[in-house]
């Protein structure tokens, strides 16, 4: 049986490795005033945040139209029997939904859309992991199986810089946010219920680091093989002296340099970072 791997945009994947493993992306928009941009295509990382610094106010997203699922899906059942289509947390993005609907409007392929609970390249984890298996021509129902799994230990923090951003979405109050900034909370986030929520405040983004490396720690210290990707909003050189000093601690570990592209910026603000993990098969 051939099986084919789709994803959105906000899993982040290089696009040679979308290439090597044969991953079809389809992309979420960032829209600015009346112009909108499809994530990875038209509009890359280090331009939205040249674009946000100059734009008078901040940019809203948008999920793919369900049409264009459908028109993936229909083109994709002309050469294989299935599809794992592979989303970012249904609890933040109506993608997940829009994928569910399309799959139900298709007919001649069979569609197993998944919500991964999480975003960015930890819910890329779950798409390199079933492109890989499908690749080795494994039954949908193994390589669904091996996902369901993966959820046992898949784990997401982020630490957000800027908590203006989050007030803007509704998820932090005027009060809360001007506040934090005046002590320089770094809200420590993570996925709850497909949400993201506040899981501990800390007073500066090195305690924060610190607190996400302790909590890593805790989960691979069994000395098992994993894989862990460290995530940043144009914050390059920072994550590339966190993820050495990373290598140095946890040799079981994998770890992978990701970022935060223009729909997960536009809700987490520049200067975020984050960190994910897995352990492997």
């Amino acid at each position: 049986m051939k099986t084919a791997v789709v994803t959105d945009s906000t899993a982040y994947i290089p696009k040679e490795l979308q290439e090597k493993l044969n991953i079809h992306m389809i992309p979420l928009s960032v829209i600015f005033g009346t112009e909108s941009f499809r994530e990875e295509i038209d509009l890359t990382a280090d331009q939205f945040y040249e674009e946000v610094k100059a734009a008078r106010e901040l940019p809203s997203t948008s999920q793919p139209p369900t049409g264009e699922f459908v028109e993936l899906y229909e083109r994709l059942g002309k050469e294989y029997d299935a599809v794992i289509s592979i989303h970012l947390s249904s609890g933040i993005s109506g993608t997940y939904q829009g994928a569910v609907t399309a799959a139900n409007m298709v007919e001649g392929v069979n569609v197993y859309p998944f919500d991964s609970e999480v975003s960015c390249m930890v819910q890329g984890f779950y798409v390199l992991e079933a492109a890989e298996m499908a690749n080795e021509e494994r039954p949908v129902e193994e390589i669904l199986s091996r996902l369901e799994e993966m959820k046992q230990t898949c784990r997401a923090y982020f630490i957000v810089d800027d908590l203006t951003h989050l007030q803007r979405g509704g998820r932090l109050s005027s009060a809360q946010a001007i506040i934090g900034s005046l002590l320089q909370v770094k809200p420590l986030l993570h996925f709850v219920d497909k949400k993201i929520v506040p899981i501990e405040k800390v007073r500066t983004k090195k305690r924060a680091l610190n607190r996400v490396t302790e909590l890593l720690s805790e989960d691979v210290r069994s000395g098992e093989p994993y894989r862990a990707v460290i995530i940043h909003a144009n914050r390059e050189q920072e994550a590339k002296d966190w993820k050495a000093s990373l290598e140095k601690q946890f040799p079981n570990v994998e770890f992978m340099l990701s970022y935060f592209g223009p729909v997960t910026g536009t809700h987490l603000g520049e200067g975020s970072l984050g960190m994910g993990w897995v352990k492997r098969s």
